[in-house]
């Protein structure tokens, strides 16, 4: 089973006014899903990231943050307007897959999840076992959803990946991101960032000076923070760069693509 977190940065346009998905960059991967499916059957669970659609609504109502009870009007607002607009950017990357051939069914966390002080504590996974068993590709995100001490909160789809993956065990976890691994600094403005090829421990982070993508999730260290407790598990997971064409297609083959394997040992 692989675990396939491809990110929101890679599926939006982040600089665009409104709302909207990398049309091309959606078609592509979901082509090369396809490419790879038609080789021989897998079984696949796809993450995505909320991207533009689901950050700002989220930051704008400070969803996850301590609230006086006479701002729960606002922030049940937020917490719908939230929702919707993660729910819409999944509409529309599962009609991308469906029009590729890619048969993706949506199982939002936000249905079945809860969480306590920002970590998933119940969501039962029966249903993306018995889509799994009948060929179907679950396909979960980013969301909001209740949690028992800050009562809502958002789940990142990074947290996700580490709950699937402690609950399934998948034979490979893989996240596509908009660079090419870990970097100490964000290689983007950086010429002399240095690539990292593996991460083994949390002391690792601190020669971090920063992430690439800063969201209200945590950026490229709150993955990192995930994938090591994978590590602890005996689950090693790789960063690759899904900006580049034939990068999904090839970790799905298990082909060589540059990319950090968070794992613990050597």
């Amino acid at each position: 089973m692989f675990i396939l977190k491809i990110g929101g940065s890679i599926l939006t346009n982040k600089d665009a006014a409104e709302s909207e998905v990398d049309s091309e960059s959606l078609k592509r991967i979901a082509g090369e899903i396809k490419s790879s499916l038609d080789n021989s059957f897998k079984e696949l669970i796809i993450v995505h990231g909320a991207g533009s659609f689901g950050h700002p609504p989220a930051k704008k109502y400070k969803i996850g943050e301590k609230f006086d009870k006479s701002e729960y009007p606002q922030k049940r607002i937020g917490f719908c307007e939230t929702q919707n607009a993660v729910k819409k950017l999944n509409m529309l990357i599962c009609e991308a897959f469906i029009n590729e051939g890619v048969p993706v069914v949506a199982i939002p966390a936000s249905s079945f999840m809860t969480a306590t002080n920002k970590r998933i504590t119940e969501g039962k996974l029966d249903a993306f076992r018995r889509y799994l068993d009948k060929g179907f590709i679950p396909v979960i995100y980013g969301d909001v959803v209740l949690d028992s001490e800050l009562e809502i909160c958002v789940i990142s789809g990074d947290q996700l990946i580490q709950y699937l993956a402690m609950n399934l065990n998948p034979d490979c976890v893989v996240l596509g991101t908009d660079v090419d691994g870990v970097y100490n600094k964000n290689p983007k403005t950086h010429d002399d960032a240095v690539f990292f090829e593996k991460f083994t421990s949390l002391k690792d982070l601190d020669t971090l000076e920063g992430t690439t993508n800063v969201d209200v999730t945590g950026g490229m260290v709150g993955k990192i923070k995930e994938l090591l407790y994978l590590a602890d598990l005996g689950i090693e997971s790789k960063i690759i760069n899904a900006e580049v064409k034939d990068n999904i297609y090839k970790v799905l083959e298990n082909e060589n693509v540059k990319g950090t394997v968070i794992s613990r040992g050597n």
